[in-house]
């Protein structure tokens, strides 16, 4: 039904993530993006054990605007 995409990987996101991925029904695909990508790659193998979905993993800097620019047309949230 909708597409996603989460800017930063920390506590909350992670939560977030989580609690979309148990709303797979709703949240089809899950985007997660961060400075750090082995911050998000480590949520989303958290996600994947626990709830079987796969979230996409990007590193990027959300200061570098036509970078975010791309990774939203990329994923189209």
């Amino acid at each position: 039904m909708s597409t996603v995409l989460v800017i930063g990987a920390g506590g909350v996101s992670s939560v977030a993530v989580h609690k979309m991925a148990m709303n797979a029904d709703i949240f089809t695909s899950i985007h997660l993006a961060s400075r750090t990508k082995s911050k998000c790659d480590a949520i989303a193998e958290s996600v994947k054990q626990r709830t079987g979905v796969d979230v996409g993993t990007y590193s990027i800097d959300a200061e570098e605007v036509p970078a975010m620019i791309n990774l939203i047309r990329q994923v189209q949230p």
